[in-house]
């Protein structure tokens, strides 16, 4: 839904882990080309598909919900392994849980957690949708599934916290797409190459520099965060795992009914 002016409605997710991919959204000329609005990603992910704004960048657990999309950027939120950021975090070891709190703010980390158990873990705690603050809950024989900033604050608090990306590269020996830049119809190519440079300018080189130090967090090592953890660029061994992952949705029907219930 492109506004009155002809800008393309564009809405991204308002972790750390995105600061790199809006450096130039944020400087460059195609800033005048947008509207730019921020929210986390399950909430951004139905603005696309309700088509209140035109790109997003959503969980990609979100596509199979979507009557037509295009992935429209080379750059990602991926991982090559441990993202540090999307974890199961628990006081106890993974055969000792027995209720697993769901971020309500992610789609494919619940998914991807939920697969995770059954297939590679191998176990069936009870699954809890939750609601805000639910970190406090997170003791005992109850554990959680957290994504984003909260995530690395909760590294810090939790005994045991087991990185999803980790579990999913060790299970198939692919790397983790946990978000993409998609449209919900086509966008005039100018616009997408542009898009695109933009996207990908401050992940790397001096403008990763500029980032880092405008960006302030004191509870996790951003450095380390945006070169170690977070793999940007959408490369074709990312496209194959984020294929196996849309597969693994399909054959496991992990998008739907993530209310509280053992796993099937």
């Amino acid at each position: 839904m492109e506004d009155a002016e002809g800008k393309v409605k564009v809405a991204a997710v308002s972790y750390l882990n995105t600061k790199p991919l809006l450096y130039g959204l944020e400087r460059f000329p195609v800033k005048n080309e947008l509207i730019l609005s921020m929210d986390y990603p399950a909430r951004i992910g139905e603005q696309l598909i309700s088509g209140d704004v035109d790109v997003a960048l959503i969980p990609v657990a979100m596509i199979p919900g979507m009557k037509e999309y295009h992935i429209i950027s080379s750059y990602c939120i991926g991982a090559e392994g441990p993202v540090a950021s999307v974890c199961l975090f628990s006081d106890v070891p993974l055969e000792e849980i027995t209720d697993v709190y769901l971020d309500f703010e992610s789609r494919s980390s619940v998914a991807l957690a939920r697969y995770l158990m059954k297939a590679h873990w191998k176990i069936r705690p009870r699954l809890l949708e939750a609601s805000a603050g639910y970190e406090k809950l997170i003791t005992g024989t109850m554990a959680g599934v957290v994504i984003g900033d909260r995530a690395l604050k909760q590294r810090s608090i939790s005994r045991y916290h087991y990185d999803l990306a980790e579990a999913w590269i060790s299970h198939t020996g692919l790397p983790m797409v946990f978000a993409a830049w998609v449209s919900n119809k086509h966008l005039d190519e100018g616009f997408i190459t542009r898009f695109n440079e933009a996207t990908g300018a401050g992940t790397r080189g001096d403008a990763l520099e500029q980032v880092l130090q405008a960006t302030t967090c004191d509870f996790y090592d951003l450095r380390k965060y945006y070169t170690t953890h977070i793999s940007f660029a959408l490369t074709a061994e990312k496209r194959q795992g984020l294929t196996r992952f849309l597969e693994v949705l399909k054959e496991h029907g992990q998008e739907s009914d993530t209310a509280a219930k053992e796993l099937d």
